[in-house]
């Protein structure tokens, strides 16, 4: 019996993570395709040597609610494909607190914990579009306030690294490495998975909050930029000192923003 119950605890472990992995090389794949198209299209240069990301754009001929259900599709696969390998483990721990309610249950509990925990970052991107579009407006109509949007950038990246210093970004990545239900079983009920994930994505988007701002303002369609922050966030999720790692990262990252300022400034 306790064989029997090993073998299956380790086939359902396998299939959990042969899923994720399935998932991420899925929405890795579309992300790279998207980002290759829209680079094709090229960008609008800017005063002060900088260029405009067509995301923040409508393609000729479309609507802004157009606009926006496309950006929407192209962030929620993006955020997939970024968050899903520090969310797994995450996840599985979910799964291990639920406790034995079923393998086809386990699933479908686990699924929707995963649906709210990314429906938190469809929000986010719902809120982030409206912004960015509204300063490109502003850009695009005010030159001088374009030939500052170099230094700017330079600005909020360090204040992105500052962030990885505060108890504020060690409360919610403590939320973000913690076992589900603190070493106790969860209910395993929809409403409880849905719950779970929405407070997942919750602790996580304020955790992420200096990076995906990073990523924001570099460019969103930056397969490097996201390539970077996609293991930034992971690293200070899964090492074994996620505190001094993320400390380490904000070092990195005013580093990389106090340079972008005196190249800006012309000083580099």
């Amino acid at each position: 019996m306790i064989l029997r119950r090993k073998v299956s605890e380790r086939a359902s472990e396998g299939a959990f993570f042969g899923v994720s992995a399935l998932l991420f090389a899925t929405s890795a794949a579309v992300t790279i395709v998207w980002c290759a198209s829209m680079s094709a299209m090229g960008g609008m240069p800017m005063p002060g040597g900088w260029t405009m990301s067509m995301a923040w754009m409508r393609m000729p001929g479309q609507t802004w609610p157009g606009a926006a259900a496309s950006f929407l599709g192209m962030w929620a696969v993006m955020m997939v494909a970024m968050m899903l390998p520090s969310l797994a483990s995450m996840l599985w721990r979910y799964r291990q607190a639920v406790g034995r309610a079923g393998q086809t249950r386990l699933g479908r509990l686990t699924a929707l914990a995963g649906v709210g925990y990314f429906f938190v970052w469809t929000v986010f991107g719902m809120a982030a579009f409206p912004v960015g579009v509204a300063l490109t407006a502003v850009e695009m109509r005010l030159p001088a306030l374009a030939r500052a949007v170099p230094i700017a950038v330079g600005v909020v990246i360090v204040i992105a690294g500052a962030l990885q210093f505060t108890a504020w970004k060690s409360h919610h990545l403590a939320c973000c490495r913690e076992r589900a239900g603190r070493g106790c079983a969860l209910p395993a009920d929809a409403g409880t998975a849905w719950r779970h994930g929405l407070r997942l994505g919750l602790h996580c988007s304020c955790c992420c909050a200096g990076l995906t701002a990073s990523l924001l303002v570099m460019g969103v369609m930056d397969l490097r930029a996201m390539a970077v922050v996609t293991a930034a966030i992971t690293a200070e999720r899964l090492a074994p000192a996620g505190k001094r790692v993320a400390r380490a990262i904000g070092v990195v990252v005013v580093g990389a923003g106090l340079f972008l300022i005196a190249q800006a400034a012309g000083l580099g």
